[in-house]
């Protein structure tokens, strides 16, 4: 591959004074020129490996970072990665990046500290085991998966090799989510009873698809350029279809994910589980209604009512937004689509992305004590992930808070599904007495993939 420069990556940098420090002093001083902050040894090399139209945009809010570089790029359509790399060298001034179809030709590079992984979410994570075993960090989209099974495999894998993970959730590095939260912890609303959490549902996006309102089910002839079985990875394979591998696709179709249930769901819970200090645990029982398409190529759930409630008592209902526009609008004088708010016994705290909703104006004005619960301060999720690549810290969104409030979706999507109440031990991290919603946590792997 061709350099523009001759600047040596911060892993090679590493690398190399590891080697010489066997055989040779290294000296007391170093020149600030290599240990600078924007010095090519601590330059951050990072590879995008999906970079569609949720990738694309991810990209260029790393790629805002002088102390960072991407190197290279993946993706199974031809069109889109090579449109990336141009885009990244025409940045760059020269030919720095090289693009993959197959993401394991970027994560055998040496050169690699750590990946973004912006795939359809039934690559997520066995993409992320693949980068964890070859040791680069990682940032990962949500929702984490679409197996349970999978996510636990992911977190031995992490264990095992101490990599450094951030979920890309966004919200908790907003400063009206961690406000909102910071005052849920103080107790400033009094002693929390219940929390409401709701997102968009299929309905927003209805009038994207080709075929109205569930995606067509017809097979076509797979697009010039695009590998369809290394698309499908892992997942069964099914005939291709115009709505199949679009967004909207890689959002509804149950081969590739949960839906919305979990794609946009992860973002209130999230918020849900940090405002309650809940990252090491998730509700233990799970029961109410949903829908399901009965006609076209999309399955995964339109629209829900979950009543969830944790060990310690305390209540959560996670809604779609159909469901839940009546609900909010009984207390809140805007409605937004997705959102979580906490009830307590003095008072409410309601958070989204444009803004915070308190019971009394009082609540906005509040400023923490020093002695208070000061939480994580991220200035953004993105720059968060390459501090910690750097400094070896946890992130603001560690692989632990993904998977607890991941289990919320699945728990949530298999209460659906049955049409009846689980019960979840997140201690063992297992449902108690349903063998048939036991064995939904896990998904058989196409192969020759496995875990």
């Amino acid at each position: 591959m061709q350099h523009s420069d001759n600047s040596v990556s911060r892993r090679q940098f590493l690398k190399q004074a590891s080697i010489t420090a066997g055989t040779l002093a290294l000296p007391s001083i170093v020149p600030a020129s290599v240990f600078g902050a924007n010095a090519p040894s601590q330059r951050v090399n990072l590879a995008m490996i999906g970079v569609g139209n949720r990738g694309s945009g991810v990209m260029n809010g790393f790629a805002q970072y002088d102390d960072l570089r991407f190197v290279a790029v993946s993706d199974t359509y031809q069109d889109r990665r090579e449109r990336a790399k141009a885009q990244l060298n025409k940045r760059y001034g020269g030919l720095i990046v090289k693009a993959y179809a197959d993401f394991r030709d970027v994560i055998k590079r040496d050169d690699v500290d750590g990946v973004v992984v912006c795939t359809p979410d039934h690559w997520h994570v066995p993409v992320a085991l693949y980068a964890a075993r070859a040791g680069k960090d990682m940032y990962v989209e949500k929702p984490l998966g679409v197996s349970m099974v999978w996510a636990g495999a992911l977190r031995k894998a992490i264990k095992r090799f101490g990599n450094v993970f951030q979920y890309g959730t966004q919200q908790r590095s907003g400063g009206n989510f961690r406000f909102a939260c910071e005052l849920v912890r103080n107790g400033y609303i009094g002693d929390i009873k219940r929390i409401e959490a709701w997102c968009p549902d299929i309905s927003e996006q209805f009038n994207a698809f080709h075929v109205k309102q569930y995606g067509s089910t017809d097979p076509v002839s797979v697009p010039k350029g695009l590998d369809y079985n290394m698309w499908t990875g892992p997942s069964p394979m099914r005939p291709y279809t115009v709505d199949r591998c679009t967004c909207y696709g890689t959002y509804h179709c149950y081969d590739f994910a949960l839906g919305f249930i979990a794609g946009w769901g992860a973002h209130p819970l999230d918020i849900a589980q940090w405002g309650m200090d809940t990252d090491h645990t998730s509700p233990v029982s799970y029961e109410g209604t949903g829908t399901l398409p009965t006609r076209g190529l999309y399955d995964t759930i339109s629209q829900w009512d979950i009543h969830c409630a944790y060990a310690n008592g305390l209540l959560m209902r996670f809604m779609s937004e159909r469901t839940a526009k009546s609900v909010v609008m009984t207390y809140r004088d805007k409605w937004v689509s997705h959102g979580t708010t906490f009830f307590g016994t003095e008072g409410w705290v309601s958070v989204d992305r444009t803004g915070l909703y308190t019971s009394s104006p009082t609540l906005k004005q509040v400023k923490l004590k020093a002695n208070e619960i000061h939480l994580y301060n991220s200035p953004a999720q993105n720059r968060n992930f390459v501090d910690c690549i750097k400094t070896r810290k946890p992130t603001i969104n560690p692989l632990e808070s993904a998977i607890r409030s991941d289990t919320i979706s699945h728990m949530s999507d298999l209460c659906v599904r049955l049409g009846r109440p689980i019960q979840w031990d997140p201690q063992k991290e297992a449902i108690i007495g349903d063998i048939q919603a036991t064995r939904l946590l896990n998904r058989t792997m196409r192969s020759p993939w496995s875990l």
